[in-house]
């Protein structure tokens, strides 16, 4: 039992809108002459602050943001994003808010009124707030740079009219909480209360903020401190939500059908029902290598790879994590590419533009095809143990410390999907080594929200998100079969365009300022350069 999620519909008391003024107006604050007694009490507004820290649709979309996928409908808020026609009267998807900060903060102020509460618990359920309170904060800079940073509420609306703080003020607050609450977090909960933030979560977003902000070493020694966890022992289970509690996970967004579920119609599609709202483009497919290593430009070359037929022998992630045309899925055949098919391109609106639907996390619907898919309990993961082993490939590669741990860590990805080891001859030096990381972490991440801040970070935007968004190339699929079970293709009509794409940097860099927040906040600024 998920004893946390069923409080959250409890929570509306607590609960600040987050588009409100700085959500700080204190209106609906709990008064502490009545509430911050009890255990109950603690639970109660703790519940608050986890129902708005992450949203696993909103992990999933962000993908959209990159060149990894796209958004069919624009009132979504992605499809801007990804091809750089943002503006700050059109901010697209806003991660501008502040009502999960500001519950934060009344919870903080409150807290120790709750006496009968011991206080080395009352510690523990202030770190997790803090932990909250930073994960937030890392978000907002990430996205926006300079934000305002509000650790106690403010009084009036008036007061609350304060101007950005600089992203190094904020950068401080974020490394300075979090390696204060590792110390206090426990490494696990017990029974319902899985699903809390642990001493590995706050590592695991303190290792991320590192490797953001190229601090290298201090990203390799936090990965190197994560203990605890290992790899699932295959890619496509660890995504199986009889499965979700796997050894392989540091933190999670929770779902429980009928309760506080994962509505997955956004991501199925057309012919099953869905809306193909977010769906995986060329380029990303492109990306899988062939099961042998070899990418597809050199499987192509020395005639091992038939761009007509393009899904065989190729790595197993591609099949757990896309529908690609012939491929058998919630026991039909995906067709995309046939225009008498419900999936083709332009046969509807929820038909999905580039030929191609999200697999990663639907793979129940290959056990029983009838699943409520609407209505689901899917945990969505925010941190995993593979990214910890790709953050110490990475911070070595970049720190040039090219050894037997930078393999090692690649080589536990590779074999652990059916991949083999990496080729030390191939990938020898610190350039190779990097394009293999970076691939590495685009196909074992695809879908999970990882894909926008690290084609930023990594200063490869305007090379990847730039230029014309491609769907698959139109055809048949054959009567004939793969090994797997799926169906063989001849795709020899040319392939869709979707749209022509622009990332301009550094203005794209950073998402707008929502000109509603400035409107109501004269002392916000607009991004510079900016929108």
């Amino acid at each position: 039992m998920k004893k946390l999620i069923y409080l959250l519909g409890i929570v509306v008391a607590f609960s600040a809108c987050d588009d409100s003024f700085l959500d700080t107006a204190p209106n609906d604050a709990l008064s502490p002459t009545t509430f911050w007694k009890s255990k109950k009490d603690l639970d109660l507004a703790l519940t608050g602050c986890y129902n708005g820290f992450a949203s696993g649709g909103d992990l999933m979309y962000r993908d959209a943001g990159s060149d990894n996928a796209y958004n069919n409908f624009p009132w979504e808020g992605w499809t801007n994003i990804g091809n750089g026609k943002l503006s700050a009267a059109d901010a697209g998807a806003s991660y501008y808010g502040f009502g999960t900060i500001n519950r934060c903060n009344e919870f903080l102020a409150n807290v120790d009124n709750a006496t009968a509460v011991s206080e080395a618990d009352r510690e523990i359920y202030k770190a997790q707030v803090r932990f909250i309170r930073a994960y937030k904060y890392y978000i907002l800079t990430t996205s926006y740079g300079n934000v305002p940073l509000i650790t106690q509420n403010f009084a009036t609306p008036e007061e609350a009219k304060v101007p950005r703080d600089s992203q190094e003020v904020i950068r401080t607050f974020i490394e300075t909480e979090l390696n204060a609450v590792i110390g206090m977090l426990p490494d696990a909960y017990s029974g319902g209360e899985y699903g809390k933030a642990t001493k590995g979560a706050a590592q695991a977003l303190l290792m991320r903020y590192y490797l953001y902000f190229k601090d290298y070493d201090k990203a390799l020694s936090t990965a190197k401190n994560i203990s605890g966890y290992s790899l699932n022992s295959t890619f496509e289970g660890l995504f199986d939500p009889a499965n979700e509690q796997n050894a392989e996970v540091i933190l999670s967004v929770q779902h429980v059908a009928d309760n506080y579920s994962l509505d997955f119609t956004p991501f199925m599609p057309n012919g099953l029902g869905g809306w193909s709202s977010v769906v995986p483009t060329q380029s990303l497919v492109d990306a899988f290598e062939m099961a042998d290593g070899k990418t597809i430009q050199e499987a192509e070359a020395s005639g091992e790879y038939d761009p007509n037929n393009p899904y065989v022998n190729r790595d197993p992630r591609l099949r757990a994590s896309v529908v690609y045309p012939g491929q058998v899925y919630a026991n039909k055949v995906y067709r995309s590419v046939e225009d008498t098919s419900p999936d083709y391109y332009n046969k509807a609106d929820n038909a999905s533009k580039t030929g191609y639907n999200f697999k990663k996390y639907t793979t129940f619907l290959d056990l029983n095809p009838s699943s409520p898919y609407w209505n689901m309990g899917n945990d969505i993961y925010i941190f995993r143990y593979a990214e910890v082993l790709l953050t110490i490939a990475e911070a070595k590669i970049e720190l040039g410390q090219i050894d037997s741990e930078v393999y090692d860590a690649l080589d536990a990805i590779r074999l652990r999907a059916g991949m083999p080891a990496v080729n030390k001859a191939k990938y020898a030096d610190q350039a190779s080594l990097r394009t293999l990381l970076r691939n590495e972490r685009r196909v074992e991440f695809a879908m999970e929200g990882l894909r926008r801040d690290d084609i930023i970070r990594w200063n490869i935007a305007t090379d990847v998100l730039n230029g014309n968004l491609m769907g698959t190339k139109r055809g048949t699929v054959l009567a004939t079969t793969q090994p797997n079970g799926d169906y063989n293709v001849s795709l020899t009509l040319p392939a869709n365009l979707i749209e022509s794409r622009e990332f301009v940097a550094p203005k794209n860099n950073l998402l707008p300022i929502p000109q509603g927040a400035i409107d109501k906040n004269p002392s916000l600024t607009p991004n510079n350069p900016g929108y």
